[in-house]
C-alpha cells in the first residue's frame, strides 16, 4: 500500500470516526418539556375533547359529555360528522374529494369536522364549506405544498429533526390567517365542532383540540395556538421538529411537546359512535358519517430502490396502510352497531402515488383531480348500511380506465365485512 492509499483510508476513517462522535453527541440534544401532572383530568380520556373556555383554561369533555352539548346546540339540524384521515402528501386526495363533491352538488353542511395531520390541514376549509373551496384548490394545484420538505443539511444531525418546519409553518400562517379564524369561531358560536388530534410525546397520549373554542376565544393567543396546533397535527416525528404548546387549567401554566397526531390516531370519529343517537325505525334524520382516507388500504407489490428514504417512505406507507386498515374494520363494526349510516373513501391501490412525501405540484395537483373526477361522478363513496338496510342504488358499471374507489373491489370488500 503506497503512502497516498494509506493516507486516503486514514482520512476516510477518521471522517466516519468523526461522525460517529457527532452522531452520538447529537443523540443526546437537549431535552424536551416534560409536563407536570394535571390532577383535575380525568384517568379515562380516550376520545375526550380539550375545549377552550372564555377564561383562557382548557377543559376536558367526555365523549358522552361532547355529544349531549352537541344534541343540545343542534337537535334541529341533521347530524352529518366528516373524518378526514392522516396520509401525508395523500392529503390532496381528501382536498380533490371536497371539491368535486361541491361540483355534484349534494355536500352537506358537516355538525362536526375531525382531522389528524394532513387531513387537520384540510379540517378546517371542509368546515367552512364550500364557499372556501376556491383556496382549497389553490393549495394543492398551484404549487404552494412544493418544497414543504427543506432539508437542513447538517443541522439536522444536532436537531429533532431532519427537515426544517418553516415552509409548513408559512404555508398554514398564510391560509390560517385572522379572516378564516374569524369565520370558524362564527361557526362554531352556532354549536358546530371543528376537532383535531395531535400526539402528545410525553405521554404517547392522542390529545384532541376544539379548534372552534380556540377560534372563539380570539386574540393573538388563541391564533398563534390555532396554528400551532395544526402545525403540530401535520409534525412527522424525525422529519419535523416536535412543537411546543403552552396549555393553561386549572392546575396551571404548562408546556407540552406535539407531533404528528398520526401516530396514535390514523383518524377519529367524535362523539365516539358508541356515544351517538341510535338510529331506529322512528328516526327522521339518523347520523350520517363520512370518512376520507388519504391513502390506499392496501399495496400493491412493486420494487423498492436501496436506499434509507425509499426503504423508510415504504414502511411508513405499509404501517399506515395497517393501522388504517384495522381503525376501519372497528368503525365499521361500532356504527353498524349502532345503525349509523357511514360512507368512505380510501385512494384505490391501484393509483400511481409517488410517495407519502411527495409534495410536487404536479403529483399533487393529479391526485387532487383524480378525486375531484371521482366525487363529480358519484365514484366516490363506499357505503356501509345499517343492520338490515339495503343499497339504494347500484354502482355503476365498471370503466377500463383508473379505478376511483366506489369502483375498487377490496375497498368495497371492507364495508360489507358486518353485513
Amino acid at each position: 500500500m503506497t503512502k497516498s492509499h494509506a493516507a486516503c483510508r486514514w482520512s476516510q476513517l477518521l471522517v466516519v470516526y468523526i461522525l460517529t462522535l457527532v452522531a452520538g453527541c447529537a443523540s443526546l440534544g437537549p431535552q424536551l418539556p416534560l409536563p407536570m401532572t394535571d390532577d383535575t383530568e380525568p384517568d379515562d380520556v380516550a376520545l375526550s375533547v380539550r375545549t377552550l373556555g372564555s377564561d383562557g383554561e382548557f377543559e376536558l369533555l367526555s365523549s358522552a359529555e361532547v355529544a349531549r352539548r352537541l344534541q343540545a346546540a343542534c337537535c334541529e339540524r341533521p347530524l352529518h360528522i366528516l373524518a378526514l384521515s392522516s396520509g401525508g402528501a395523500s392529503g390532496a386526495f381528501g382536498a380533490g374529494a371536497l371539491v368535486g363533491w361541491t361540483s355534484l352538488g349534494t355536500r352537506p353542511e358537516f355538525t362536526v369536522v375531525t382531522g389528524v395531520s394532513a387531513g387537520a390541514l384540510i379540517a378546517p376549509l371542509a368546515f367552512l364549506g364550500p364557499s372556501w373551496d376556491e383556496r382549497v384548490t389553490a393549495i394543492y394545484t398551484t404549487g404552494l405544498t412544493d418544497g414543504l420538505f427543506q432539508s437542513r443539511g447538517l443541522g439536522a444531525l444536532f436537531g429533532s429533526s431532519v427537515y426544517s418546519a418553516e415552509p409548513l409553518r408559512r404555508l398554514i400562517e398564510q391560509y390560517a390567517d385572522e379572516p378564516m379564524i374569524e369565520a370558524i369561531a362564527r361557526e362554531a358560536a352556532r354549536g358546530r365542532l371543528l376537532l383535531v388530534a395531535t400526539t402528545d410525546f410525553a405521554t404517547g397520549d392522542a390529545v384532541i383540540w376544539d379548534l372552534g373554542s380556540i377560534a372563539r376565544y380570539g386574540g393573538k393567543y388563541a391564533k398563534a395556538l390555532f396554528q400551532s396546533v395544526l402545525l403540530a397535527s401535520a409534525s412527522v416525528p424525525g422529519m419535523l421538529p416536535p412543537v411546543i404548546l403552552k396549555v393553561r387549567t386549572k392546575g396551571g401554566v404548562r408546556e407540552e411537546t406535539h407531533v404528528d397526531g398520526g401516530v396514535t390516531l390514523p383518524f377519529f370519529i367524535a362523539p365516539a359512535p358508541t356515544d351517538l343517537p341510535q338510529a331506529t325505525a322512528a328516526s327522521s334524520q339518523p347520523a350520517a358519517v363520512h370518512l376520507i382516507i388519504d391513502g390506499p388500504l392496501r399495496h400493491i407489490p412493486r420494487r423498492t430502490h436501496a436506499n434509507a428514504f425509499s426503504v423508510f417512505n415504504r414502511s411508513v406507507s405499509a404501517g399506515l396502510s395497517h393501522i388504517t386498515r384495522t381503525t376501519l374494520e372497528a368503525t365499521v363494526a361500532a356504527v353498524h352497531q349502532r345503525g349509523i349510516s357511514l360512507d368512505y373513501a380510501a385512494i384505490p391501490a391501484s393509483y400511481p402515488l409517488k410517495g407519502d412525501f411527495n409534495f410536487g405540484m404536479d403529483s399533487q395537483r393529479s391526485l387532487f383531480e383524480f378525486a375531484a373526477t371521482c366525487a363529480k361522478t358519484e365514484r366516490l363513496w363506499v357505503p356501509v348500511h345499517s343492520a338490515g338496510a339495503e343499497r339504494a342504488t347500484q354502482l355503476p358499471s365498471r370503466p377500463a380506465t383508473a379505478q376511483c374507489p366506489a369502483e375498487d373491489a377490496f375497498i368495497e370488500h371492507l364495508a360489507a365485512l358486518t353485513n
